[in-house]
Protein backbone atom coordinates (compact mmCIF):
# COMPACT_ATOMS: atom_id res chain seq x y z
CA UNK A 1 0.00 0.00 0.00
CA UNK A 2 1.08 3.20 -0.88
CA UNK A 3 2.39 5.45 2.24
CA UNK A 4 0.50 8.86 2.75
CA UNK A 5 3.17 11.76 1.74
CA UNK A 6 3.80 14.28 4.00
CA UNK A 7 5.76 17.78 3.43
CA UNK A 8 7.30 19.51 6.25
CA UNK A 9 8.54 23.33 6.13
CA UNK A 10 10.09 24.67 8.98
CA UNK A 11 13.36 26.75 8.57
CA UNK A 12 14.25 25.33 12.32
CA UNK A 13 16.28 22.59 11.22
CA UNK A 14 16.34 20.92 14.58
CA UNK A 15 12.32 21.08 15.18
CA UNK A 16 11.70 20.14 11.89
CA UNK A 17 14.38 17.06 12.22
CA UNK A 18 11.95 15.97 15.41
CA UNK A 19 8.76 16.58 13.91
CA UNK A 20 9.85 14.52 10.64
CA UNK A 21 10.86 11.42 13.18
CA UNK A 22 7.76 12.07 14.61
CA UNK A 23 5.72 11.40 11.87
CA UNK A 24 8.17 8.70 10.10
CA UNK A 25 7.30 6.67 13.27
CA UNK A 26 3.66 6.32 12.40
CA UNK A 27 4.49 5.39 8.95
CA UNK A 28 3.94 8.50 6.55
CA UNK A 29 6.79 9.11 4.31
CA UNK A 30 8.18 12.90 5.37
CA UNK A 31 10.07 15.22 2.80
CA UNK A 32 11.66 18.24 4.45
CA UNK A 33 11.97 21.49 3.12
CA UNK A 34 13.59 24.92 4.59
CA UNK A 35 12.35 27.77 2.71
CA UNK A 36 8.98 28.79 1.07
CA UNK A 37 10.69 29.46 -2.74
CA UNK A 38 11.23 25.78 -2.65
CA UNK A 39 7.91 24.45 -1.31
CA UNK A 40 6.48 26.04 -4.56
CA UNK A 41 9.26 24.82 -6.65
CA UNK A 42 8.48 21.06 -5.28
CA UNK A 43 4.93 21.45 -4.98
CA UNK A 44 4.94 22.08 -9.51
CA UNK A 45 6.42 18.63 -9.91
CA UNK A 46 4.71 16.68 -7.60
CA UNK A 47 1.39 17.14 -4.88
CA UNK A 48 1.93 15.60 -1.25
CA UNK A 49 -0.61 14.34 0.48
CA UNK A 50 -0.03 17.12 3.50
CA UNK A 51 1.42 20.31 3.75
CA UNK A 52 3.01 21.36 7.10
CA UNK A 53 3.73 25.24 7.34
CA UNK A 54 5.83 26.88 9.43
CA UNK A 55 4.84 31.12 9.54
CA UNK A 56 8.52 31.98 10.22
CA UNK A 57 10.08 32.07 6.69
CA UNK A 58 12.88 34.51 5.71
CA UNK A 59 12.34 34.38 2.15
CA UNK A 60 8.50 34.83 1.85
CA UNK A 61 5.43 35.31 3.76
CA UNK A 62 3.60 32.60 4.18
CA UNK A 63 0.26 33.42 3.62
CA UNK A 64 1.95 34.18 0.01
CA UNK A 65 2.78 30.35 0.10
CA UNK A 66 -0.39 28.61 0.96
CA UNK A 67 -2.07 31.48 -1.43
CA UNK A 68 0.04 30.08 -3.85
CA UNK A 69 -0.02 26.42 -3.26
CA UNK A 70 -3.58 26.41 -3.40
CA UNK A 71 -3.75 27.83 -6.83
CA UNK A 72 -1.56 24.60 -7.77
CA UNK A 73 -3.80 22.32 -5.68
CA UNK A 74 -7.06 23.69 -4.48
CA UNK A 75 -7.51 20.44 -2.70
CA UNK A 76 -4.34 20.32 -1.27
CA UNK A 77 -4.75 20.47 3.06
CA UNK A 78 -2.45 22.47 4.71
CA UNK A 79 -1.78 23.00 8.87
CA UNK A 80 0.28 25.87 9.29
CA UNK A 81 2.25 26.43 12.73
CA UNK A 82 2.42 29.65 13.89
CA UNK A 83 4.31 31.55 16.68
CA UNK A 84 2.13 34.12 16.50
CA UNK A 85 -0.16 35.75 18.89
CA UNK A 86 -1.88 37.67 16.58
CA UNK A 87 -5.20 36.11 15.76
CA UNK A 88 -5.36 37.63 12.40
CA UNK A 89 -2.99 34.98 11.44
CA UNK A 90 -4.73 31.95 12.31
CA UNK A 91 -7.79 34.12 10.45
CA UNK A 92 -6.17 34.87 7.01
CA UNK A 93 -4.65 31.32 6.92
CA UNK A 94 -8.59 29.56 7.43
CA UNK A 95 -9.87 32.16 4.93
CA UNK A 96 -7.28 30.82 2.87
CA UNK A 97 -8.26 27.74 2.64
CA UNK A 98 -6.29 26.17 5.67
CA UNK A 99 -7.10 22.94 7.18
CA UNK A 100 -5.65 23.85 10.75
CA UNK A 101 -3.55 26.83 12.58
CA UNK A 102 -1.01 25.35 15.06
CA UNK A 103 0.35 27.34 17.83
CA UNK A 104 3.68 26.85 18.71
CA UNK A 105 5.67 25.13 21.03
CA UNK A 106 3.84 22.41 19.15
CA UNK A 107 2.24 19.71 21.14
CA UNK A 108 3.50 16.14 19.23
CA UNK A 109 -0.13 14.23 20.01
CA UNK A 110 -2.18 17.02 18.89
CA UNK A 111 -0.02 17.70 15.90
CA UNK A 112 -0.30 13.83 15.05
CA UNK A 113 -4.39 14.06 15.65
CA UNK A 114 -4.66 17.18 13.27
CA UNK A 115 -2.53 14.83 10.85
CA UNK A 116 -4.47 12.11 10.63
CA UNK A 117 -7.56 13.74 10.37
CA UNK A 118 -6.31 15.73 7.94
CA UNK A 119 -4.96 12.68 5.56
CA UNK A 120 -8.13 11.02 6.49
CA UNK A 121 -9.93 14.03 4.84
CA UNK A 122 -7.93 14.10 1.72
CA UNK A 123 -8.17 10.20 1.00
CA UNK A 124 -11.95 10.55 1.65
CA UNK A 125 -12.44 13.32 -0.86
CA UNK A 126 -10.05 11.80 -3.14
CA UNK A 127 -12.17 8.47 -2.71
CA UNK A 128 -15.66 10.03 -3.29
CA UNK A 129 -14.35 11.76 -6.70
CA UNK A 130 -12.69 8.65 -7.69
CA UNK A 131 -16.14 6.92 -6.95
CA UNK A 132 -17.85 9.41 -9.21
CA UNK A 133 -15.56 8.87 -12.02
CA UNK A 134 -15.78 5.38 -11.79
CA UNK A 135 -20.01 5.12 -11.97
CA UNK A 136 -22.37 7.91 -12.80
CA UNK A 137 -24.42 9.29 -9.64
CA UNK A 138 -23.06 8.04 -5.73
CA UNK A 139 -21.99 5.37 -4.20
CA UNK A 140 -24.32 2.25 -3.92
CA UNK A 141 -24.88 -0.05 -1.44
CA UNK A 142 -24.80 -2.60 -4.19
CA UNK A 143 -20.84 -2.19 -4.66
CA UNK A 144 -21.01 -4.56 -1.14
CA UNK A 145 -20.61 -7.91 -1.87
CA UNK A 146 -22.43 -9.71 -0.13
CA UNK A 147 -24.81 -12.91 -1.64
CA UNK A 148 -25.26 -15.24 1.46
CA UNK A 149 -28.68 -15.10 2.57
CA UNK A 150 -27.71 -13.29 5.94
CA UNK A 151 -25.57 -10.22 4.34
CA UNK A 152 -28.61 -10.10 1.70
CA UNK A 153 -30.95 -8.98 4.20
CA UNK A 154 -28.42 -7.03 6.33
CA UNK A 155 -28.01 -5.00 2.86
CA UNK A 156 -31.66 -4.76 2.43
CA UNK A 157 -31.92 -3.18 5.80
CA UNK A 158 -28.98 -0.92 5.11
CA UNK A 159 -30.91 0.36 2.51
CA UNK A 160 -34.12 1.66 4.40
CA UNK A 161 -32.25 2.72 6.88
CA UNK A 162 -29.77 4.76 4.43
CA UNK A 163 -32.90 6.18 2.95
CA UNK A 164 -34.81 6.95 6.45
CA UNK A 165 -34.86 10.39 8.36
CA UNK A 166 -33.20 8.01 11.11
CA UNK A 167 -30.88 9.94 13.24
CA UNK A 168 -28.80 7.39 14.85
CA UNK A 169 -27.38 3.91 13.73
CA UNK A 170 -25.96 1.39 15.44
CA UNK A 171 -23.57 -1.42 13.84
CA UNK A 172 -22.56 -4.60 15.90
CA UNK A 173 -20.04 -7.25 14.39
CA UNK A 174 -16.26 -8.44 14.71
CA UNK A 175 -13.36 -6.94 13.87
CA UNK A 176 -13.13 -7.39 10.47
CA UNK A 177 -16.32 -7.36 9.20
CA UNK A 178 -16.67 -4.39 7.41
CA UNK A 179 -18.28 -2.01 9.64
CA UNK A 180 -16.98 1.23 8.40
CA UNK A 181 -17.98 0.29 4.92
CA UNK A 182 -21.19 -0.07 5.93
CA UNK A 183 -21.33 3.36 7.64
CA UNK A 184 -20.04 4.78 4.39
CA UNK A 185 -22.47 3.00 2.25
CA UNK A 186 -25.15 4.45 4.70
CA UNK A 187 -24.07 7.82 4.04
CA UNK A 188 -23.47 7.84 0.90
CA UNK A 189 -26.68 6.05 -0.21
CA UNK A 190 -28.61 8.83 1.75
CA UNK A 191 -29.75 12.18 1.28
CA UNK A 192 -26.70 13.57 2.87
CA UNK A 193 -24.30 12.29 0.43
CA UNK A 194 -23.01 15.48 -0.79
CA UNK A 195 -22.41 16.40 2.88
CA UNK A 196 -19.28 15.80 5.37
CA UNK A 197 -18.44 12.20 6.51
CA UNK A 198 -16.30 12.11 9.67
CA UNK A 199 -14.88 9.20 11.50
CA UNK A 200 -13.10 8.71 14.42
CA UNK A 201 -11.93 5.49 16.08
CA UNK A 202 -12.71 5.97 20.12
CA UNK A 203 -10.20 3.28 20.45
CA UNK A 204 -7.33 5.03 18.91
CA UNK A 205 -7.41 8.78 20.91
CA UNK A 206 -6.68 9.13 24.17
CA UNK A 207 -9.00 9.77 26.97
CA UNK A 208 -8.16 13.32 27.25
CA UNK A 209 -7.94 14.31 24.21
CA UNK A 210 -10.72 12.66 22.61
CA UNK A 211 -13.75 15.09 23.96
CA UNK A 212 -11.40 17.82 22.06
CA UNK A 213 -11.77 16.25 18.94
CA UNK A 214 -15.14 15.53 18.83
CA UNK A 215 -16.49 18.64 20.16
CA UNK A 216 -13.64 21.01 19.71
CA UNK A 217 -12.28 23.70 22.14
CA UNK A 218 -11.95 27.11 22.56
CA UNK A 219 -8.69 29.25 22.52
CA UNK A 220 -7.07 28.83 26.09
CA UNK A 221 -9.52 26.12 26.83
CA UNK A 222 -6.41 24.47 28.57
CA UNK A 223 -2.80 24.44 27.98
CA UNK A 224 -1.74 23.61 24.31
CA UNK A 225 -5.37 25.03 23.63
CA UNK A 226 -3.21 27.89 21.50
CA UNK A 227 -6.23 28.59 18.62
CA UNK A 228 -10.43 28.00 18.69
CA UNK A 229 -10.81 24.51 17.11
CA UNK A 230 -13.92 22.77 15.24
CA UNK A 231 -14.83 18.89 16.52
CA UNK A 232 -16.08 16.58 13.98
CA UNK A 233 -19.39 17.49 14.94
CA UNK A 234 -19.61 21.17 14.12
CA UNK A 235 -17.03 19.94 10.59
CA UNK A 236 -19.96 17.07 9.62
CA UNK A 237 -22.87 19.30 10.36
CA UNK A 238 -25.56 18.44 7.73
CA UNK A 239 -23.21 14.87 6.86
CA UNK A 240 -22.17 12.02 9.37
CA UNK A 241 -20.48 10.96 12.30
CA UNK A 242 -19.20 7.63 12.63
CA UNK A 243 -17.85 6.67 16.01
CA UNK A 244 -16.04 3.50 15.79
CA UNK A 245 -15.83 1.01 18.65
CA UNK A 246 -17.61 3.01 20.82
CA UNK A 247 -17.87 0.86 23.28
CA UNK A 248 -14.54 1.80 23.81
CA UNK A 249 -15.68 4.94 24.87
CA UNK A 250 -14.91 6.26 28.26
CA UNK A 251 -17.85 6.88 30.64
CA UNK A 252 -17.66 10.81 30.81
CA UNK A 253 -17.27 11.19 27.52
CA UNK A 254 -20.67 8.75 27.31
CA UNK A 255 -22.67 10.80 29.13
CA UNK A 256 -21.80 13.79 26.71
CA UNK A 257 -22.63 11.90 23.69
CA UNK A 258 -25.95 11.34 25.19
CA UNK A 259 -26.83 15.07 25.60
CA UNK A 260 -25.52 15.89 21.65
CA UNK A 261 -28.11 13.20 20.92
CA UNK A 262 -30.97 14.16 22.72
CA UNK A 263 -30.50 17.94 22.52
CA UNK A 264 -28.70 17.94 19.16
CA UNK A 265 -26.15 20.65 20.77
CA UNK A 266 -23.02 20.46 22.34
CA UNK A 267 -20.26 22.56 23.95
CA UNK A 268 -17.05 22.86 23.04
CA UNK A 269 -14.43 21.97 25.10
CA UNK A 270 -14.25 25.44 27.45
CA UNK A 271 -17.29 26.87 25.60
CA UNK A 272 -20.54 28.54 27.21
CA UNK A 273 -22.61 28.69 23.73
CA UNK A 274 -24.63 25.76 22.81
CA UNK A 275 -23.92 24.80 19.15
CA UNK A 276 -26.82 23.14 17.36
CA UNK A 277 -25.80 20.48 14.19
CA UNK A 278 -28.09 18.25 12.07
CA UNK A 279 -25.50 15.15 11.86
CA UNK A 280 -26.39 11.51 11.47
CA UNK A 281 -24.38 9.33 14.19
CA UNK A 282 -23.40 6.33 13.00
CA UNK A 283 -21.79 3.89 15.64
CA UNK A 284 -20.30 0.79 15.87
CA UNK A 285 -18.35 -1.19 17.87
CA UNK A 286 -17.03 -5.50 18.24
CA UNK A 287 -17.26 -5.40 21.68
CA UNK A 288 -20.16 -7.43 23.66
CA UNK A 289 -22.48 -4.18 24.92
CA UNK A 290 -24.91 -6.11 26.98
CA UNK A 291 -21.88 -7.74 28.62
CA UNK A 292 -20.20 -3.82 29.39
CA UNK A 293 -23.23 -2.56 30.63
CA UNK A 294 -23.52 -5.52 33.17
CA UNK A 295 -20.16 -4.46 34.19
CA UNK A 296 -21.02 -0.73 34.27
CA UNK A 297 -18.67 0.01 31.62
CA UNK A 298 -20.88 1.28 29.57
CA UNK A 299 -24.25 3.33 29.96
CA UNK A 300 -27.49 1.88 29.56
CA UNK A 301 -29.39 5.23 28.68
CA UNK A 302 -26.68 5.23 25.70
CA UNK A 303 -26.66 1.90 24.69
CA UNK A 304 -30.65 2.29 24.48
CA UNK A 305 -30.14 5.62 22.01
CA UNK A 306 -27.91 4.23 19.59
CA UNK A 307 -29.00 1.07 19.43
CA UNK A 308 -33.31 2.01 18.64
CA UNK A 309 -31.81 0.72 14.65
CA UNK A 310 -29.62 -1.95 15.15
CA UNK A 311 -27.26 -3.78 12.17
CA UNK A 312 -25.77 -7.15 12.78
CA UNK A 313 -22.92 -7.87 10.31
CA UNK A 314 -22.66 -11.74 10.11
CA UNK A 315 -18.46 -12.92 10.52
CA UNK A 316 -17.06 -14.26 7.85
CA UNK A 317 -17.21 -17.80 8.96
CA UNK A 318 -20.85 -17.84 8.76
CA UNK A 319 -21.26 -16.31 5.13
CA UNK A 320 -18.87 -18.91 3.21
CA UNK A 321 -20.86 -18.21 0.09
CA UNK A 322 -19.29 -14.63 -0.13
CA UNK A 323 -15.52 -15.75 0.59
CA UNK A 324 -14.73 -16.89 -3.36
CA UNK A 325 -16.66 -13.53 -4.58
CA UNK A 326 -14.82 -11.55 -2.18
CA UNK A 327 -11.45 -13.10 -2.83
CA UNK A 328 -12.09 -12.84 -6.55
CA UNK A 329 -12.66 -8.81 -5.94
CA UNK A 330 -9.56 -8.81 -3.85
CA UNK A 331 -7.54 -10.55 -6.69
CA UNK A 332 -9.49 -7.82 -9.26
CA UNK A 333 -8.12 -4.77 -6.56
CA UNK A 334 -4.59 -5.89 -6.83
CA UNK A 335 -4.27 -6.94 -9.83
CA UNK A 336 -4.54 -3.42 -10.57
CA UNK A 337 -2.56 -2.28 -7.84
CA UNK A 338 0.58 -4.84 -8.62
CA UNK A 339 0.42 -5.04 -12.16
CA UNK A 340 -0.68 -8.69 -12.04
CA UNK A 341 -2.54 -11.01 -14.42
CA UNK A 342 -4.18 -13.69 -12.42
CA UNK A 343 -7.40 -14.77 -13.19
CA UNK A 344 -8.44 -17.31 -11.01
CA UNK A 345 -8.26 -19.13 -8.22
CA UNK A 346 -7.28 -23.17 -8.02
CA UNK A 347 -10.08 -25.71 -7.23
CA UNK A 348 -7.89 -26.80 -4.29
CA UNK A 349 -6.89 -23.15 -3.05
CA UNK A 350 -11.01 -22.17 -3.12
CA UNK A 351 -10.89 -25.55 -0.80
CA UNK A 352 -8.93 -24.45 1.57
CA UNK A 353 -10.24 -20.57 1.34
CA UNK A 354 -13.63 -21.54 2.12
CA UNK A 355 -12.97 -24.04 5.34
CA UNK A 356 -10.80 -21.88 6.91
CA UNK A 357 -12.99 -19.81 9.97
CA UNK A 358 -11.20 -16.33 9.61
CA UNK A 359 -10.91 -15.34 12.80
CA UNK A 360 -9.65 -12.09 11.06
CA UNK A 361 -12.76 -11.51 8.99
CA UNK A 362 -12.80 -9.89 5.57
CA UNK A 363 -9.79 -7.46 6.75
CA UNK A 364 -8.11 -10.85 6.79
CA UNK A 365 -9.29 -12.39 3.95
CA UNK A 366 -8.07 -9.41 2.22
CA UNK A 367 -4.52 -9.41 3.29
CA UNK A 368 -3.87 -13.00 2.21
CA UNK A 369 -5.15 -12.38 -0.82
CA UNK A 370 -3.15 -9.47 -1.03
CA UNK A 371 -0.06 -11.47 -0.20
CA UNK A 372 -0.84 -14.14 -2.50
CA UNK A 373 -1.34 -11.89 -5.71
CA UNK A 374 1.82 -10.37 -4.56
CA UNK A 375 3.78 -13.94 -4.53
CA UNK A 376 1.93 -15.59 -7.46
CA UNK A 377 3.62 -16.20 -11.02
CA UNK A 378 0.93 -17.54 -13.12
CA UNK A 379 -2.59 -16.65 -14.07
CA UNK A 380 -3.89 -18.71 -11.23
CA UNK A 381 -3.85 -18.44 -7.54
CA UNK A 382 -2.24 -21.32 -6.48
CA UNK A 383 -2.42 -23.29 -3.07
CA UNK A 384 1.22 -23.07 -2.52
CA UNK A 385 1.39 -19.22 -2.34
CA UNK A 386 -1.16 -19.16 0.93
CA UNK A 387 0.08 -18.85 4.26
CA UNK A 388 1.13 -22.21 5.91
CA UNK A 389 -0.86 -21.83 9.25
CA UNK A 390 -4.07 -21.08 6.81
CA UNK A 391 -3.20 -24.53 5.15
CA UNK A 392 -2.41 -26.53 8.55
CA UNK A 393 -5.56 -24.92 10.20
CA UNK A 394 -7.45 -25.64 7.21
CA UNK A 395 -6.36 -29.09 6.57
CA UNK A 396 -5.84 -30.34 10.43
CA UNK A 397 -9.73 -29.78 11.00
CA UNK A 398 -10.66 -33.17 9.30
CA UNK A 399 -10.40 -34.53 12.79
CA UNK A 400 -9.50 -38.80 12.80
CA UNK A 401 -9.75 -40.64 9.68
CA UNK A 402 -13.31 -41.61 8.87
CA UNK A 403 -12.52 -45.22 7.63
CA UNK A 404 -13.32 -48.75 8.48
CA UNK A 405 -11.26 -51.98 7.47
CA UNK A 406 -13.97 -54.30 5.16
CA UNK A 407 -14.30 -57.27 6.34
CA UNK A 408 -12.59 -59.23 3.26
CA UNK A 409 -9.21 -57.01 4.14
CA UNK A 410 -7.44 -54.61 1.66
CA UNK A 411 -4.00 -54.60 0.24
CA UNK A 412 -2.07 -51.52 2.53
CA UNK A 413 -0.52 -50.72 -0.61
CA UNK A 414 -3.46 -49.77 -2.40
CA UNK A 415 -4.68 -47.18 0.36
CA UNK A 416 -1.33 -45.63 0.19
CA UNK A 417 -1.62 -45.28 -3.62
CA UNK A 418 -5.17 -43.64 -3.20
CA UNK A 419 -3.81 -41.24 -0.77
CA UNK A 420 -0.52 -40.03 -2.11
CA UNK A 421 -3.26 -39.48 -5.51
CA UNK A 422 -5.46 -37.42 -3.72
CA UNK A 423 -2.67 -34.88 -1.52
CA UNK A 424 -0.80 -34.44 -4.86
CA UNK A 425 -4.06 -33.68 -6.16
CA UNK A 426 -5.18 -31.24 -3.71
CA UNK A 427 -2.12 -29.65 -3.81
CA UNK A 428 -2.38 -28.73 -7.38
CA UNK A 429 0.78 -30.82 -7.97
CA UNK A 430 2.80 -28.82 -5.43
CA UNK A 431 5.06 -31.85 -3.89
CA UNK A 432 5.92 -29.92 -1.00
CA UNK A 433 2.35 -29.20 -0.42
CA UNK A 434 1.49 -32.95 -0.84
CA UNK A 435 4.07 -34.13 1.84
CA UNK A 436 2.44 -31.35 4.71
CA UNK A 437 -1.08 -33.46 3.64
CA UNK A 438 0.09 -36.19 4.40
CA UNK A 439 2.65 -35.52 7.11
CA UNK A 440 5.55 -36.63 5.52
CA UNK A 441 8.82 -35.26 4.75
CA UNK A 442 9.52 -34.47 0.94
CA UNK A 443 11.94 -37.44 0.23
CA UNK A 444 9.67 -39.83 1.51
CA UNK A 445 7.05 -38.85 -0.40
CA UNK A 446 8.88 -39.19 -3.52
CA UNK A 447 9.75 -42.17 -2.92
CA UNK A 448 6.50 -43.21 -2.59
CA UNK A 449 5.52 -41.38 -5.41
CA UNK A 450 8.47 -43.00 -7.86
CA UNK A 451 7.23 -46.90 -6.03
CA UNK A 452 3.10 -46.01 -7.26
CA UNK A 453 4.50 -44.63 -10.79
CA UNK A 454 3.74 -40.91 -9.85
CA UNK A 455 6.42 -39.72 -11.45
Amino acid sequence: MRKQKVLLVDEDRVLCSSLAFQLTERDYEVASLYSGQGVLELLAEETPDLLLLEQGMADMDVLEVLRQAKKLDEDLNVILMTASEAPDVAVQALRLGAFECLRKPINTDELVLVVERALETGQLKREVAQLRLERPGRFSIDDIIGRSRDMKQVLAMVRKIARSEAGTVFIQGESGTGKELVAKAIHCESSRANQPFMAINCAAVPEALLESEIMGHERGAFTDAKVLRKGLFEMADGGSVFLDEIGDMPLAMQAKLLRVLEERSFRRVGGTRDIRVDVRIISATNRDLQKAMAEKTFRNDLYYRIGVIPIVLPPLRDRREDIIPLAEHFIALFNREFGKKVRGISRMAEKILTEYDWPGNIRELKNVIERSVILECEDTLLVENLPAELIDRTVGRSGPLNFRLPVEGIDIEDVERELIRQALEMADGNQSQAARLLNLGIDALRYRMKKFDFM
